[in-house]
């Protein structure tokens, strides 16, 4: 019996040990917020007495909430993004946890918001 030692197992070249800078830190939390058209009218944002924001569709069914100290009564909530389904379509959520790197969410936030169409 012959193995040929090319495809046995796992390769690796020096080039694919090498690491990845791999996007880490919380950022700024104004990088999320900058993603909403600005003075549209179309959002809502407070900020609460625990320095959370809220941020709302004016239709009510887009709610980002950011958690900078985690939210209350839940665990490794830092922001939580959700989208109100409709009769025939379930809405969803999205959780991110207290120190997801605020660019990251800004991306998603602002996928979202680019999936919207008025009516």
């Amino acid at each position: 019996m012959t193995v040929e030692l090319g495809s046995a197992g796992f390769r690796n070249t020096t080039e694919r040990l090498r690491l990845h800078d791999w996007l880490l830190g919380l950022g700024q939390a104004t990088e999320v917020i900058d993603t909403f058209p600005a003075a549209n009218g179309d959002f809502h944002f407070i900020v609460d007495d625990r320095a959370d924001t809220h941020i709302a569709s004016a239709d009510g069914r887009f709610y980002l909430g950011h958690f900078p100290d985690g939210r209350p009564r839940a665990e490794h909530e830092g922001w939580v993004l959700a989208v109100t389904g409709t009769a025939r379509t379930p809405g969803y959520k999205i959780v991110f946890a207290p120190d997801t790197p605020a660019r990251l969410v800004a991306r998603t936030v602002s996928k979202v918001l680019a999936t919207t169409e008025r009516l």
